[in-house]
Protein backbone atom coordinates (compact mmCIF):
# COMPACT_ATOMS: atom_id res chain seq x y z
CA UNK A 1 0.00 0.00 0.00
CA UNK A 2 1.74 3.32 -1.21
CA UNK A 3 2.33 6.18 1.50
CA UNK A 4 2.57 9.49 1.71
CA UNK A 5 6.38 8.88 1.89
CA UNK A 6 6.41 8.34 -1.74
CA UNK A 7 6.50 11.87 -2.21
CA UNK A 8 10.13 12.50 -0.54
CA UNK A 9 11.00 10.46 -4.05
CA UNK A 10 13.40 13.17 -5.70
CA UNK A 11 11.22 12.91 -8.74
CA UNK A 12 8.53 15.26 -6.55
CA UNK A 13 11.40 17.65 -5.88
CA UNK A 14 10.79 21.57 -6.96
CA UNK A 15 13.14 21.11 -9.86
CA UNK A 16 12.35 17.82 -11.05
CA UNK A 17 9.01 18.33 -11.41
CA UNK A 18 9.20 21.75 -13.11
CA UNK A 19 11.45 20.03 -15.31
CA UNK A 20 9.23 17.31 -16.63
CA UNK A 21 6.54 19.90 -17.07
CA UNK A 22 7.96 21.33 -19.67
CA UNK A 23 9.28 18.42 -21.27
CA UNK A 24 5.32 17.12 -20.91
CA UNK A 25 3.44 17.02 -24.47
CA UNK A 26 0.53 18.60 -24.75
CA UNK A 27 -1.62 19.95 -27.11
CA UNK A 28 -0.82 23.46 -28.19
CA UNK A 29 -3.90 26.08 -28.51
CA UNK A 30 -3.66 27.84 -31.88
CA UNK A 31 -2.23 31.13 -31.07
CA UNK A 32 0.57 29.91 -29.29
CA UNK A 33 0.96 27.35 -32.53
CA UNK A 34 1.79 29.99 -34.35
CA UNK A 35 4.76 30.85 -32.32
CA UNK A 36 4.32 35.20 -32.87
CA UNK A 37 5.51 35.85 -29.79
CA UNK A 38 8.87 36.22 -29.04
CA UNK A 39 10.23 34.37 -25.62
CA UNK A 40 12.05 36.46 -23.64
CA UNK A 41 12.98 35.18 -20.63
CA UNK A 42 14.21 37.81 -18.07
CA UNK A 43 15.85 37.65 -14.68
CA UNK A 44 13.42 40.86 -13.42
CA UNK A 45 10.45 41.15 -12.27
CA UNK A 46 9.76 43.47 -15.33
CA UNK A 47 9.82 44.03 -18.77
CA UNK A 48 11.82 46.69 -19.98
CA UNK A 49 10.51 48.34 -23.73
CA UNK A 50 12.33 50.88 -25.47
CA UNK A 51 10.51 53.05 -27.97
CA UNK A 52 12.87 55.07 -30.69
CA UNK A 53 11.04 57.43 -32.74
CA UNK A 54 12.93 57.21 -36.19
CA UNK A 55 11.59 59.45 -39.41
CA UNK A 56 13.07 59.87 -42.76
CA UNK A 57 12.41 63.18 -44.45
CA UNK A 58 13.44 65.03 -47.41
CA UNK A 59 16.92 67.19 -47.40
CA UNK A 60 16.57 70.31 -49.09
CA UNK A 61 18.51 71.69 -51.56
CA UNK A 62 21.70 74.19 -50.40
CA UNK A 63 24.35 75.80 -52.65
CA UNK A 64 27.60 74.29 -52.72
CA UNK A 65 30.00 75.54 -49.76
CA UNK A 66 27.26 76.25 -47.46
CA UNK A 67 26.14 75.22 -44.30
CA UNK A 68 24.55 71.31 -44.23
CA UNK A 69 21.19 70.80 -42.25
CA UNK A 70 21.71 68.63 -39.04
CA UNK A 71 20.22 65.46 -38.77
CA UNK A 72 17.77 64.92 -36.15
CA UNK A 73 18.62 62.06 -33.46
CA UNK A 74 15.79 59.84 -33.18
CA UNK A 75 13.66 60.21 -29.84
CA UNK A 76 14.13 57.30 -27.25
CA UNK A 77 11.95 56.13 -24.56
CA UNK A 78 12.55 52.98 -21.96
CA UNK A 79 8.94 51.92 -20.31
CA UNK A 80 9.01 49.40 -17.26
CA UNK A 81 6.06 46.68 -17.47
CA UNK A 82 5.21 43.96 -14.36
CA UNK A 83 5.10 40.43 -15.18
CA UNK A 84 1.63 39.40 -14.11
CA UNK A 85 1.55 36.00 -12.43
CA UNK A 86 -1.20 33.35 -13.26
CA UNK A 87 -1.52 30.12 -10.75
CA UNK A 88 -3.39 27.12 -9.58
CA UNK A 89 -3.24 24.54 -7.29
CA UNK A 90 -4.46 21.19 -6.64
CA UNK A 91 -4.43 18.83 -3.62
CA UNK A 92 -3.33 15.10 -3.36
CA UNK A 93 -5.28 13.29 0.10
CA UNK A 94 -3.95 10.82 1.75
CA UNK A 95 -7.07 9.14 1.27
CA UNK A 96 -7.01 8.85 -2.43
CA UNK A 97 -3.95 7.10 -2.86
CA UNK A 98 -4.31 4.72 0.41
CA UNK A 99 -5.46 1.88 -1.70
CA UNK A 100 -3.20 2.45 -4.78
CA UNK A 101 -1.02 -1.14 -4.95
CA UNK A 102 1.25 -2.55 -7.10
CA UNK A 103 -0.26 -4.30 -10.09
CA UNK A 104 1.62 -6.37 -12.66
CA UNK A 105 4.96 -4.64 -13.36
CA UNK A 106 3.98 -1.05 -12.09
CA UNK A 107 5.01 -0.22 -8.79
CA UNK A 108 2.79 1.93 -6.18
CA UNK A 109 5.99 5.06 -7.03
CA UNK A 110 4.90 4.33 -10.62
CA UNK A 111 1.17 4.67 -9.61
CA UNK A 112 1.65 7.62 -7.71
CA UNK A 113 3.69 9.22 -10.28
CA UNK A 114 1.15 8.73 -12.76
CA UNK A 115 -1.93 10.22 -11.03
CA UNK A 116 0.50 13.51 -9.86
CA UNK A 117 1.12 13.67 -13.86
CA UNK A 118 -2.86 13.04 -14.42
CA UNK A 119 -3.15 16.50 -12.49
CA UNK A 120 -0.59 18.30 -13.26
CA UNK A 121 -0.45 17.41 -17.51
CA UNK A 122 -3.38 15.68 -18.39
CA UNK A 123 -6.42 17.28 -20.41
CA UNK A 124 -7.57 18.92 -18.01
CA UNK A 125 -4.77 19.79 -15.39
CA UNK A 126 -3.31 22.66 -14.18
CA UNK A 127 -1.04 23.26 -17.61
CA UNK A 128 -3.64 23.36 -19.89
CA UNK A 129 -5.62 25.31 -17.19
CA UNK A 130 -2.49 27.36 -17.59
CA UNK A 131 -2.46 27.09 -21.33
CA UNK A 132 -6.12 28.33 -21.48
CA UNK A 133 -5.07 31.49 -19.25
CA UNK A 134 -2.27 32.32 -21.97
CA UNK A 135 -4.29 31.64 -25.11
CA UNK A 136 -6.35 34.29 -23.43
CA UNK A 137 -4.02 36.66 -23.04
CA UNK A 138 -2.53 36.14 -26.41
CA UNK A 139 -6.02 37.19 -28.15
CA UNK A 140 -5.97 40.16 -25.66
CA UNK A 141 -2.29 41.27 -27.17
CA UNK A 142 -3.27 40.63 -30.52
CA UNK A 143 -6.36 43.19 -30.11
CA UNK A 144 -4.23 45.57 -28.68
CA UNK A 145 -5.79 45.25 -24.99
CA UNK A 146 -4.36 42.44 -22.50
CA UNK A 147 -7.33 40.89 -19.94
CA UNK A 148 -8.05 39.43 -16.88
CA UNK A 149 -9.91 36.34 -16.53
CA UNK A 150 -13.06 39.01 -14.72
CA UNK A 151 -12.37 40.97 -18.19
CA UNK A 152 -10.59 43.94 -16.06
CA UNK A 153 -7.70 45.72 -17.98
CA UNK A 154 -3.92 44.76 -17.76
CA UNK A 155 -2.62 46.49 -19.79
CA UNK A 156 -4.00 48.56 -22.76
CA UNK A 157 -0.70 48.94 -25.29
CA UNK A 158 -2.41 51.69 -26.98
CA UNK A 159 -2.83 53.71 -24.06
CA UNK A 160 0.88 52.59 -22.87
CA UNK A 161 2.60 53.83 -25.77
CA UNK A 162 0.28 57.09 -26.43
CA UNK A 163 -1.48 55.48 -29.25
CA UNK A 164 -4.95 56.11 -30.78
CA UNK A 165 -6.72 53.08 -32.34
CA UNK A 166 -7.09 52.29 -35.86
CA UNK A 167 -10.62 52.97 -37.15
CA UNK A 168 -12.64 49.82 -37.52
CA UNK A 169 -12.89 48.87 -41.32
CA UNK A 170 -16.33 48.06 -42.35
CA UNK A 171 -16.68 45.39 -45.39
CA UNK A 172 -20.12 45.50 -46.39
CA UNK A 173 -20.11 41.94 -46.34
CA UNK A 174 -23.84 41.44 -46.81
CA UNK A 175 -24.21 43.35 -49.52
CA UNK A 176 -21.80 40.92 -51.73
CA UNK A 177 -20.82 43.63 -54.28
CA UNK A 178 -18.55 41.98 -56.84
CA UNK A 179 -15.01 44.19 -56.53
CA UNK A 180 -15.69 45.94 -53.49
CA UNK A 181 -13.73 43.56 -51.12
CA UNK A 182 -10.06 43.48 -52.60
CA UNK A 183 -9.63 47.31 -52.36
CA UNK A 184 -10.64 47.15 -48.72
CA UNK A 185 -8.46 44.58 -48.21
CA UNK A 186 -5.62 45.88 -49.99
CA UNK A 187 -5.93 49.47 -47.90
CA UNK A 188 -5.77 47.51 -45.13
CA UNK A 189 -2.49 45.92 -45.56
CA UNK A 190 -0.80 49.14 -47.01
CA UNK A 191 -1.88 50.61 -43.88
CA UNK A 192 -0.37 47.79 -41.34
CA UNK A 193 3.17 47.97 -43.23
CA UNK A 194 3.25 51.73 -42.87
CA UNK A 195 2.52 51.83 -39.38
CA UNK A 196 5.27 49.07 -39.13
CA UNK A 197 8.11 51.61 -39.04
CA UNK A 198 10.71 49.17 -40.00
CA UNK A 199 9.01 46.05 -38.61
CA UNK A 200 7.80 45.11 -41.77
CA UNK A 201 9.79 42.25 -44.05
CA UNK A 202 9.01 41.63 -47.64
CA UNK A 203 8.53 37.81 -45.88
CA UNK A 204 5.71 39.60 -43.62
CA UNK A 205 2.86 37.74 -43.56
CA UNK A 206 -1.09 39.02 -42.81
CA UNK A 207 -3.59 37.46 -40.90
CA UNK A 208 -6.78 37.26 -39.55
CA UNK A 209 -8.69 36.02 -37.25
CA UNK A 210 -13.25 36.29 -38.29
CA UNK A 211 -15.61 35.46 -35.77
CA UNK A 212 -17.86 33.01 -37.29
CA UNK A 213 -21.06 35.33 -38.76
CA UNK A 214 -17.80 36.95 -40.53
CA UNK A 215 -16.51 34.33 -41.68
CA UNK A 216 -19.33 32.35 -43.22
CA UNK A 217 -20.18 36.07 -44.99
CA UNK A 218 -16.81 36.31 -46.36
CA UNK A 219 -16.63 32.68 -48.27
CA UNK A 220 -20.07 33.63 -49.63
CA UNK A 221 -18.50 36.76 -51.12
CA UNK A 222 -18.42 36.89 -54.94
CA UNK A 223 -15.09 38.32 -54.87
CA UNK A 224 -13.89 35.48 -52.78
CA UNK A 225 -15.49 32.74 -55.19
CA UNK A 226 -14.57 34.22 -58.42
CA UNK A 227 -10.69 33.83 -57.22
CA UNK A 228 -11.17 30.13 -56.21
CA UNK A 229 -13.29 28.99 -58.96
CA UNK A 230 -10.56 27.10 -60.88
CA UNK A 231 -9.29 25.88 -57.83
CA UNK A 232 -9.71 22.58 -56.60
CA UNK A 233 -10.51 24.34 -52.73
CA UNK A 234 -13.20 26.43 -54.81
CA UNK A 235 -15.41 22.66 -53.72
CA UNK A 236 -15.40 23.44 -49.83
CA UNK A 237 -16.18 27.36 -50.38
CA UNK A 238 -19.06 26.34 -52.29
CA UNK A 239 -20.25 24.48 -49.87
CA UNK A 240 -20.08 26.43 -47.34
CA UNK A 241 -19.68 27.13 -43.54
CA UNK A 242 -20.37 23.53 -42.90
CA UNK A 243 -17.10 22.07 -44.59
CA UNK A 244 -15.08 25.84 -43.96
CA UNK A 245 -15.85 25.88 -39.69
CA UNK A 246 -12.90 26.84 -37.97
CA UNK A 247 -10.71 26.24 -41.09
CA UNK A 248 -8.19 28.85 -43.34
CA UNK A 249 -8.01 29.87 -46.60
CA UNK A 250 -5.49 33.38 -48.94
CA UNK A 251 -7.34 35.59 -49.91
CA UNK A 252 -5.96 38.72 -51.12
CA UNK A 253 -2.32 38.51 -49.48
CA UNK A 254 -4.24 37.73 -46.15
CA UNK A 255 -4.61 34.38 -44.26
CA UNK A 256 -7.72 34.23 -43.04
CA UNK A 257 -9.03 31.66 -39.60
CA UNK A 258 -12.61 31.02 -38.34
CA UNK A 259 -11.09 31.58 -34.95
CA UNK A 260 -12.12 28.89 -32.60
CA UNK A 261 -12.09 29.63 -28.95
CA UNK A 262 -13.02 28.33 -26.03
CA UNK A 263 -15.88 25.75 -26.04
CA UNK A 264 -18.67 28.18 -24.03
CA UNK A 265 -18.33 30.48 -26.96
CA UNK A 266 -17.65 33.13 -25.06
CA UNK A 267 -14.71 33.04 -22.33
CA UNK A 268 -12.03 33.09 -25.07
CA UNK A 269 -13.68 34.75 -28.43
CA UNK A 270 -13.68 36.72 -31.47
CA UNK A 271 -16.64 38.73 -31.54
CA UNK A 272 -19.08 36.84 -33.96
CA UNK A 273 -19.67 39.65 -36.54
CA UNK A 274 -15.96 41.28 -36.43
CA UNK A 275 -11.91 40.23 -37.69
CA UNK A 276 -8.56 41.25 -36.20
CA UNK A 277 -5.76 41.64 -37.96
CA UNK A 278 -2.48 40.76 -37.20
CA UNK A 279 1.12 40.26 -38.40
CA UNK A 280 2.92 37.00 -38.81
CA UNK A 281 7.16 37.36 -39.29
CA UNK A 282 7.29 41.04 -38.26
CA UNK A 283 10.26 40.95 -36.04
CA UNK A 284 10.13 42.52 -32.05
CA UNK A 285 5.90 43.12 -32.89
CA UNK A 286 5.19 40.86 -30.11
CA UNK A 287 7.05 39.60 -27.33
CA UNK A 288 6.34 36.87 -24.65
CA UNK A 289 8.20 37.94 -21.13
CA UNK A 290 8.78 35.40 -19.17
CA UNK A 291 10.17 36.69 -15.41
CA UNK A 292 11.36 34.42 -12.82
CA UNK A 293 9.64 31.94 -10.22
CA UNK A 294 9.10 33.15 -6.01
CA UNK A 295 11.62 30.35 -5.11
CA UNK A 296 14.95 30.99 -4.04
CA UNK A 297 15.84 28.51 -6.42
CA UNK A 298 14.91 30.37 -8.96
CA UNK A 299 15.89 34.21 -8.11
CA UNK A 300 18.13 36.12 -10.65
CA UNK A 301 17.66 33.02 -13.11
CA UNK A 302 15.89 33.76 -16.66
CA UNK A 303 12.36 32.62 -16.88
CA UNK A 304 10.53 29.64 -17.80
CA UNK A 305 7.40 28.62 -19.28
CA UNK A 306 5.78 26.95 -16.18
CA UNK A 307 7.07 26.34 -12.83
CA UNK A 308 5.80 23.58 -10.28
CA UNK A 309 6.07 23.30 -6.50
CA UNK A 310 5.16 20.62 -3.93
CA UNK A 311 4.20 21.69 -0.78
CA UNK A 312 3.69 18.78 1.77
CA UNK A 313 1.19 18.99 5.03
CA UNK A 314 3.97 19.00 7.45
CA UNK A 315 1.16 19.43 10.44
CA UNK A 316 -0.60 16.32 10.11
CA UNK A 317 0.77 14.39 6.59
CA UNK A 318 -2.49 14.33 5.21
CA UNK A 319 -2.14 15.78 1.93
CA UNK A 320 -0.09 17.20 -0.72
CA UNK A 321 -0.40 20.22 -2.45
CA UNK A 322 1.41 20.83 -5.84
CA UNK A 323 1.15 24.56 -7.25
CA UNK A 324 2.01 25.62 -10.90
CA UNK A 325 2.70 29.42 -11.73
CA UNK A 326 3.36 30.97 -15.03
CA UNK A 327 4.75 34.55 -15.01
CA UNK A 328 3.93 35.41 -19.02
CA UNK A 329 3.21 38.86 -20.08
CA UNK A 330 2.32 39.49 -24.04
CA UNK A 331 3.15 42.65 -25.51
CA UNK A 332 2.35 43.98 -28.89
CA UNK A 333 5.02 47.11 -29.49
CA UNK A 334 3.33 48.18 -31.77
CA UNK A 335 -0.31 48.49 -31.42
CA UNK A 336 -0.83 51.00 -34.55
CA UNK A 337 -0.30 47.77 -36.67
CA UNK A 338 -3.33 45.96 -35.54
CA UNK A 339 -6.35 46.52 -37.40
CA UNK A 340 -9.88 45.54 -36.96
CA UNK A 341 -12.74 45.14 -39.24
CA UNK A 342 -16.29 44.52 -38.90
CA UNK A 343 -19.15 42.59 -41.35
CA UNK A 344 -21.26 45.61 -41.94
CA UNK A 345 -20.73 48.34 -43.96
Amino acid sequence: MASMDVFNQDAFSMIQLTTAVEKAPYLPSFLGSLNIFEPDPIRTLSLAVEERQGVLSLIKTTPRGAPLSERTTEQRKIRDFRVPRIGKEDVVFASEIQNIRAFGTESEFMQVQAEVARRLVGPTGLRNQLEYTKEAMRLGALQGILLDSDAATIYNWFTEFGITPPTEVGFNLAANVDGELQPKVNAIKRAMARAAQGAWLPTTQVNALAGDEFFDLLIKHTDVKETYKFWSAAADLRAGTQRGAFESFPFGGIIWHNYRGSDDNSTIKVATDKVKFFPVGAPGVFREGMAPGESFDFVNTPGRPEYVFMIPDRDRNAWVKFEMYSYPLYICTRPEILQTGKAAA
